[in-house]
């Protein structure tokens, strides 16, 4: 990739940017309109990933290079298609290529950075030093987790002649790239570690966590996915994981013809150990194949004397999302905003009153209207706010059900109608989640068999949280947060449990700000196990739906915009017809439901106004 730079242009270097560029120009997004209702759009799925497919070749450092030329080669030449970047480490003295450490993180900037130092060069000099800067977008760590940065950076390299020529002596670990060349070079994979034990629910179903890192997209990535997952989870999902794989190392990584991936590792002896062969082989099939999609359908794996093989049936039980509620998961509810019934939605048409209390319509002079219902994601039962935002309900969704005695009360009467219970949310461990908005001290409540527990959450920093969504997995939840100016802002957390059965406790820390460019967000919720489809929009900016990782990158893989008259959005960890893409809808203020189907918006034509549409979770 070539840099604006006062080195001379080399044709291998152009020929690789105007590909990049027009690859960048050809990929399309899908547009909804900028303001009314929605209409059919259609987009490319994955456009923009697919596109990104440019090869990078290094360029070894001129005779007689100056300073300036010789840092901008060394920065094309880091970035370039290069195991061990050789190439790179020929701009550097020999000791300084022994020191440097490429493999310490990564600075994305936002554009090539801007270099400033010594003046011009004059005949004897024999060092000089340098500064790049630039506006940060970006930091992977030496783990290659992703987080947002942003501000100015700088970073200092000094020169030397050595046998005549100029070289780099001093230069920060690392990699300092722009974010063209990062989204060309990089791409997003996922690892995947295990659900750490709830003492409260010794019996809760552990299963798999996507934990994303950034690897390089050509440079063997199944191997190099491999040995991230034997070094261990990330610094902030490591408190709700755990992991097969302490002190193992990876030796060899082969797939062949017939989609088996072959995995050889060292640290244990498998000899006898069939039940621990597995759960490793199941680590490494599921990161494996979220690498090479389709290219694997069954993992070997091989350490001393012992082996064992799984494929994704085997390994189904742990699979990441298996607690997302299965062939339910995609099922579609919608309320009756004249009744408050609760409906199963069909792809046309009215759809059906599901079974029991909350299918029914209010007796004249009976109850009013319930507010939201969130379905338990197994279809079999529900949580429902009434009208008013006092109460939380749990009802079986079965004939003869009735709501009983609510589960919580208000802490106070809301003297606001955004006040009182909202957005109740269910794991998939059968956890009931809601939040309890009444001023001045909202707070966040855990029920299960009928106790509720108020769950504290770390580092708010004055702000309040006024709704949730809750992964399947029961460790992960997003948060809307408002600030004292009113702003609501997305972040996402860790759900840490403890206590003994009976008596359960939980936590929510690592808050961690997602999107921190969306000035205000309207409606979030999970559209994967690893991704969270958010409704919001930048300041001064038209609304917009946002895919964003559950590391806080935002997707480029299908950018969806929306219009101002969108409110809400749900979505589904759950897929239909076997794939892609999420299963996803969006209400308009004008109470209008769209769903994406395929590859359009399409709307869903009822004969009564719905006042929500929501998918089990």
């Amino acid at each position: 990739m070539r840099r604006t730079s006062t080195r001379r242009a080399d044709p291998r270097r152009s020929a690789v940017a105007g590909a990049v560029l027009a690859s960048l120009l050809l990929g399309g997004c899908a547009a909804m309109p900028d303001s009314g209702p929605v209409s059919k759009v259609e987009f490319s799925q994955g456009a923009a990933d697919k596109n990104l497919q440019v090869r990078v070749f290094p360029v070894a450092p001129y005779k007689g290079e100056e300073p300036r030329g010789l840092l901008a080669g060394f920065l094309d030449a880091s970035i370039a298609d290069e195991e061990n970047y050789d190439t790179a480490r020929k701009y550097l003295t020999e000791a300084a290529g022994a020191r440097w450490n490429a493999a310490a993180g990564i600075v994305v900037l936002a554009t090539d950075p801007t270099v400033s130092g010594s003046p011009e060069l004059r005949e004897g000099d024999t060092s000089a030093s340098l500064t790049a800067s630039g506006t940060q977008v970006a930091r992977i760590d030496d783990r290659h987790s992703y987080r947002y940065a942003d501000g100015e950076t700088k970073l200092d390299f000094s020169f030397v002649k050595e046998n005549g020529e100029w070289r780099i002596d001093r230069l920060p670990d690392g990699l300092l790239v722009n974010q063209t060349n990062f989204r060309n070079s990089y791409r997003q994979f996922s690892r995947f570690f295990y659900t750490a034990a709830d003492p409260s629910l010794p019996s809760a179903r552990e299963v798999l966590i996507a934990d994303p890192i950034y690897l390089r997209r050509r440079i063997d990535p199944l191997a190099t996915a491999a040995k991230a997952l034997a070094t261990g989870p990330s610094e902030w999902l490591a408190p709700v994981v755990t992991t097969t794989l302490d002190g193992v190392t990876v030796q060899q990584v082969a797939v062949d013809d017939s989609k088996v991936a072959r995995v050889e590792i060292a640290g244990v002896d498998l000899a006898g150990r069939p039940q621990l062969c597995q759960r490793m082989a199941a680590q490494f099939f599921f990161t494996l194949a979220d690498q090479g999609k389709g290219q694997i359908d069954r993992l070997e794996l091989r350490s001393g004397t012992g082996a064992c093989s799984t494929s994704r049936s085997l390994a189904e039980q742990v699979a990441p999302g298996s607690l997302a509620g299965g062939s339910t998961a995609t099922r579609q509810y919608y309320q009756r905003h004249d009744t408050g019934q609760l409906m199963a939605a069909a792809d046309q048409g009215e759809g059906t009153a599901v079974p029991g209390e909350l299918g029914k319509a209010p007796a004249p002079g009976g109850r009013t209207p319930l507010g939201t219902v969130a379905v338990r994601r197994d279809g079999q039962r529900a949580a429902a706010v009434s009208g008013d935002g006092q109460q939380l309900y749990t009802v079986n969704v079965t004939e003869g059900s009735a709501l009983g005695q609510a589960v919580l009360t208000s802490a106070g009467h809301p003297a606001k109608p955004e006040d009182g219970l909202a957005s109740p949310s269910w794991d998939g461990r059968g956890d009931l989640w809601v939040v309890d908005r009444t001023a001045p001290a909202p707070r966040v409540h855990m029920i299960r068999d009928g106790k509720a527990v108020v769950v504290p959450v770390d580092d708010l920093g004055g702000r309040t949280v006024q709704s949730l969504k809750v992964s399947s997995d029961g460790a992960r939840v997003a948060l809307v947060l408002k600030d004292e100016t009113g702003a609501r802002t997305l972040a996402l957390a860790l759900v840490v449990h403890s206590g003994a059965p009976g008596t359960q406790q939980a936590r929510i820390s690592g808050l961690r700000t997602v999107a921190p460019l969306l000035a205000e967000v309207a409606s979030v919720s999970w559209a994967d196990t690893d991704q969270l489809l958010v409704l919001g929009k930048e300041k001064d900016r038209l609304q917009q739906l946002y895919y964003i990782s559950t590391d806080g990158s935002q997707s480029a893989d299908a950018p969806l915009q929306g219009g101002e008259g969108m409110a809400t959005v749900a979505a589904s960890e759950g897929r239909e017809n076997g794939g892609v893409p999420p299963v996803l809808a969006v209400q308009t203020t004008e109470s209008k439901i769209y769903r994406l189907i395929g590859n359009q918006w399409r709307e869903l034509v009822l004969p009564y106004t719905a006042s929500s549409f929501i998918y089990p979770g």
